[in-house]
């Protein structure tokens, strides 16, 4: 199964590394990977979209909100169809004002003016997708992540293993991997102890509390992911805070989270209507998701927020 999201990597990577240092970047790209993936998919579940059935919904959420826009045009063969293009061109006002189209299965390729012969939906003002959002947030939790994994791997075990040469430290090594992948029995070579029959291993820290940080990463990785949330627009609350959640703190949230959400969906809404005003007959509109409007009620002092499971 193909578990790959259509779109390009390459290319977002060569837009991202023109700004973003490779140094800085995670070591474990799969991992960092793993996060953006879903982050994305809490993305794109902010709004609820209304389109035809014949449309594929992941093709248009995906290019959306990668790219930034998408534009509406019509075919001979597939009729009105959503379809990544490349910009170009410009208006009065510096904007865009041509539509560049081409796809394998066309006969040919468009050369599209929008608001004439095709509508362009954008994200953001800019034309710009939020990729940069979820590639900040996405390393930063797998960053976090892969610290509390090697933090885990540290507590386990803190040892030193006294070898009198490289061959026996290669022995101890083979020995601790198979201890640490859990396996239920391990075998080693009799010269690894001493005469007394004992491993040659001390401890080297015997209070490993000392370092055991996971907790506090695992609190960390959470107000990442809430960080995230308030940018792209999901209601949620400071799950780490000790007092109790004041009203004029929810409310101060619910602004934030708000705040960029509501430019977006201005740009998509007027989107959708030139798009529904140029083609007759289509059906395009996007608004909040139900489950995402929250209740905000005081009882005795105390704040009770309905919201779905973060």
């Amino acid at each position: 199964m193909n578990n790959n999201p259509p779109f390009a990597y390459n290319e977002i990577s060569t837009y991202n590394g023109a700004i973003s240092p490779s140094t800085v970047h995670v070591k474990n790209t799969d991992l960092a990977r793993f996060f953006k993936r879903y982050l994305l998919q809490e993305a794109m579940s902010v709004f609820s979209w209304k389109m035809p059935e014949t449309w594929d919904k992941a093709y248009f959420l995906y290019v959306l909100y990668c790219w930034g826009y998408i534009g509406i045009m019509k075919t001979d063969l597939y009729g009105v169809i959503p379809q990544h293009g490349t910009l170009g061109g410009r208006n009065i006002f510096y904007a865009p004002s041509r539509l560049l189209v081409s796809n394998p299965l066309f006969d040919k390729s468009y050369d599209l003016t929008i608001d004439k012969d095709c509508t362009v939906l954008r994200l953001q003002p800019d034309y710009c997708g939020l990729y940069d959002i979820v590639d900040f947030y996405g390393d930063l939790m797998a960053l976090t992540a892969e610290t509390a994994g090697v933090n885990l791997i540290n507590s386990r075990l803190s040892f030193v293993f006294a070898a009198s040469d490289k061959r026996m430290a290669e022995s101890f090594k083979e020995l601790y991997d198979e201890i640490a992948e859990g396996n239920p029995a391990a075998f080693a070579d009799k010269k690894l102890f001493n005469d007394d029959g004992k491993l040659q291993v001390s401890f080297l820290n015997q209070n490993v509390s000392e370092s055991f940080i996971v907790p506090e990463l695992l609190d960390c990785l959470s107000a990442i992911r809430c960080m995230f949330l308030t940018a792209v627009g999901i209601p949620n609350v400071n799950v780490m805070k000790q007092s109790g959640v004041s009203l004029s703190e929810v409310n101060a949230n619910d602004f934030e989270t708000k705040a960029n959400c509501e430019l977006w969906l201005d740009e998509l809404k007027k989107g959708c209507k030139k798009a529904e005003a140029m083609f007759d007959g289509l059906e395009l509109s996007v608004d909040w998701r139900e489950d995402l409007k929250r209740e905000v009620r005081t009882d005795a002092g105390n704040v009770s927020i309905n919201q779905r499971n973060l």
